[in-house]
């Protein structure tokens, strides 16, 4: 996710002040070993002039990367961080390696003595990783006083984050900036009595946000892997500089693991809740090895981190079960609870948009509404808002009025695995809350639901029928939304009364419906991150008005056919990933 970098305040200048007279490094412990993974591709398009950040595209040829002009105020977050130097080593010729030591000379000339919007203790804590992940991409062919002006660079940052690592929020930042407070201060020469007291905070900031079933607050699955591989980074530098990483540490590290397994479909990608993507590929693979954190038995059904897993064959199906995160928690949260999401195999079939963060403040927005979800919306309104009134949406702001769970129940049936959820969402707004109940077979074929709006209580009742009497017994329109990754190639047939799902892989899937809504097929967008403009796709729309105290709609997404591909030359790339 983007977070946008202050100015620097009085305090930050103060301690880079005191850094810059510090005592430098003179090398390194032990050789730094890369941890961190870029993109080729990605790293060919710097090399290219090509600079795409924050969801824009600057094409400037052999410009420095801190010339290139952008007008996203995150921007910032992500050139400051270097994670575009995980880039350039993943493409590691002599043009990526020459970029990365001109851009990374240039920002130590611009803005090493703490100029610049690159001065946070989150942003301070990445950059330090890289810069050391990368040193011998970056020292290679590099003369006596330029590596005494790196190690000097170094050196400060690392004194100014000993400074300042505690003004930056709990959370995914805090863990950047005492990861990179560790990493460093275990790699240079003379820092290794910065390290006792960081590694003494990061234990207590694990025993404050991870919880006791590995989530964090923000429920967000791509954030999680994010402090994950954080914590990983952190153990794995203190095992090998001959510490103990502390019980905290390794807790937490057991405690996520399953978490995240749980949080992933059959292809290997994070379910995309709350501001969250897929994931960087193969990031999570690599963090799962090097905690030696081994999966547990194998099960159908999950509970992680609110969100409910379940997995039969090569199919898995994950769905928002609990309200969204709250307070400053929940100030990039989505309004999805009952969402689901289906992949099968290696496909995604059924998705949420995503987020529209990297596409500006209108597409943020649009990400967080429950119409960008797969599940039920009443009106327009979402299950979850933003005073001052119901019809204001999202802002930038956490959401409340938020829906509450009022009933889960999960469990093994005869013919598959059965959730069954209710939440308010709309009990304020419209009297009614919603119902989902979801059965998916054990061939993992089949997936059937029914989607109700109830007036439970008595209170409900009476909201419903003003309702009712306001709309001239028109009722609540309503829509239950399913939406389509771009890859899957959707048809409406049998006079309107199906979607015939083609994927990539051969398989054919059906939705039909119960005959009380009208279905349809709409456009929609699939938010992701790295690409210039949102991807146009397609969405199962099926419509109702609700003019009763109870309205229930069922459907059922079913394979039909498998091609010879799909069954019998299955290869490894359409194989689901293990847990």
């Amino acid at each position: 996710m983007t977070r946008t970098p202050g100015k620097g305040s009085l305090g930050n200048r103060l301690a880079m002040w005191r850094a810059l007279r510090a005592q430098a490094a003179t090398g390194f412990v032990s050789q730094p070993e890369p941890r961190s993974i870029g993109l080729y591709a990605r790293g060919r398009q710097l090399v290219a002039g090509n600079f795409q950040f924050a969801g824009q595209l600057v094409q400037a040829v052999g410009a420095s990367i801190w010339d290139v002009k952008l007008d996203d105020p995150g921007a910032p977050t992500e050139t400051h961080g270097f994670l575009w130097l995980d880039d350039l080593a993943a493409l590691g010729d002599s043009a990526a390696r020459t970029r990365a030591q001109e851009w990374t000379w240039d920002w130590i000339a611009r803005f090493g003595r703490g100029q610049g919007p690159g001065w946070t203790p989150d942003l301070t804590g990445r950059r330090l990783i890289r810069l050391i992940n990368h040193a011998l991409l970056l020292l290679q062919g590099r003369d006596r006083v330029q590596s005494d002006a790196y190690y000097r660079s170094l050196s400060a940052q690392v004194v100014f984050l000993s400074r300042r690592w505690a003004h930056v929020a709990p959370g995914l930042p805090r863990f950047e900036a005492l990861t990179g407070l560790i990493y460093a201060g275990l790699a240079l020469t003379g820092m290794e009595a910065r390290v006792a007291p960081a590694v003494a905070a990061l234990a207590v900031e694990c025993g404050r946000e991870i919880d006791a079933m590995g989530g964090i607050p923000t429920r967000n699955p791509e954030e999680l892997l994010e402090v994950f591989t954080l914590l990983t980074w952190a153990e794995q530098a203190l095992s090998e500089a001959g510490h103990t990483p502390p019980p905290a540490l390794v807790a937490s590290l057991e405690r996520i693991a399953p978490s995240l397994r749980a949080l992933r479909h059959a292809d290997g990608g994070l379910a995309r809740f709350h501001g969250g993507g897929r994931g960087l590929e193969g990031r999570l693979d690599m963090a799962l090895a090097a905690t030696g954190v081994k999966p547990g038995p194998s099960v159908g059904q999950a509970f992680a981190m609110g969100f409910v897993r379940m997995a039969e064959a090569r199919t898995t199906v994950i769905i928002d079960a609990a309200r969204p995160p709250g307070g400053a928690a929940g100030v990039w949260a989505h309004a999805s609870t009952a969402a689901f999401e289906l992949t099968s195999g290696r496909r995604p079939v059924i998705v949420s948009c995503g987020s529209g963060a990297p596409f500006g403040a209108d597409w943020r927005q649009a990400g967080r509404a429950t119409a960008s979800h797969a599940t039920l919306a009443v009106d327009g309104f979402s299950s979850s808002r933003l005073k001052p009134g119901p019809r204001v949406a999202f802002g930038r702001d956490a959401l409340v009025d938020c829906a509450q769970v009022t009933s889960l129940r999960q469990g093994q049936l005869p013919d598959g695995l059965h959730l069954y959820m209710a939440h308010s969402g709309w009990s304020v707004t419209h009297g009614l809350s919603h119902s989902r109940e979801l059965l998916l077979t054990k061939n993992g074929r089949k997936l059937a639901g029914t989607d109700a709006l109830i007036a439970r209580t008595q209170a409900e009742r009476a909201r419903f029928e003003r309702l009712m009497n306001e709309a001239q017994l028109q009722g609540a329109g309503f829509a239950v939304r399913f939406h389509l990754h771009p890859d899957v190639d959707a048809t409406l047939d049998m006079g309107g009364a199906a979607v015939s799902l083609a994927l990539k892989s051969g398989e054919i899937w059906v939705f039909r419906h119960d005959g009380f809504a009208t279905l349809s097929l709409e456009p929609s967008v699939y938010l992701e991150k790295g690409r210039l403009k949102p991807r146009p796709t397609r969405q199962i729309v099926l419509s109702a008005r609700a003019v009763d105290l109870e309205t229930r709609i069922g459907w059922t997404l079913a394979k039909a056919q498998d091609t010879p591909l799909a069954i019998r030359d299955l290869d490894r790339d359409e194989m689901p990933v293990p847990i």
